[in-house]
């Protein structure tokens, strides 16, 4: 068993994630109005490691970059596959700068990658969206306060060249996973379009 995936089932034990409550979707599906080709990346801050480091991914990314949005740090599937999938493939060193987004504050995206990449071998940078701006301005929240406990990021994964979205990879059901009793087994298999295999080619 993997670091990360005992991590995870010491966080969300296996009977929690198999309980008949929980099972099938809980997120919610909304209408696919968001992000698109040739967009601006927007001048909003984000923040990486406290909250005064601020971060202009519109000012950062002027050439190759990929932007991984997720709907939570430490949540099971970002944990177990997606981020990993992008650490692990041979083709991110071709991606040019590459940042993980989401809601959440400065100091648990920061605990999060360390956990995930001790040594920062891959290069991906944590950045946290405390106060949903910039999600909100791509058009990419999602309304999961019965999960959560607020709006979170759709899973996306958004390829950008010169401050503009080139492609953009945004998961139908907004979190690509249909099950949460699936997660500590398998939860890349439900990872749609924005898994690293499908977007970094």
């Amino acid at each position: 068993m993997s670091h990360s995936r005992a991590l995870l089932l010491r966080i969300f034990p296996r009977s929690t994630l198999t309980s008949p409550a929980v099972r099938g979707s809980p997120f919610s599906t909304t209408s696919p109005a968001f992000v698109n080709r040739g967009d601006p990346i927007p001048h909003l801050d984000l923040v990486e490691g406290s909250p005064g480091n601020k971060v202009n991914l519109a000012k950062e990314l002027k050439g190759k970059g990929l932007i991984i949005g997720v709907p939570a740090a430490f949540s099971p599937a970002c944990s177990a596959s997606h981020i990993p999938g992008y650490m692990n493939s041979p083709a991110l060193k071709s991606a040019g700068q590459v940042f993980v987004v989401s809601i959440n504050d400065a100091f648990v995206m920061k605990a999060w990658g360390a956990v995930l990449d001790p040594s920062n071998k891959s290069g991906i940078r944590f950045l946290g969206d405390p106060d949903a701006k910039f999600t909100e301005a791509l058009d990419l929240s999602f309304e999961s306060a019965a999960i959560f406990g607020n709006n979170r990021s759709k899973r996306y994964a958004l390829v950008v060249e010169d401050g503009k979205v080139k492609e953009a990879y945004v998961e139908p059901d907004n979190t690509g996973v249909d099950g949460i009793e699936n997660l500590p087994v398998s939860p890349i298999d439900d990872l749609r379009v924005s898994a690293a295999e499908k977007v970094l080619k």
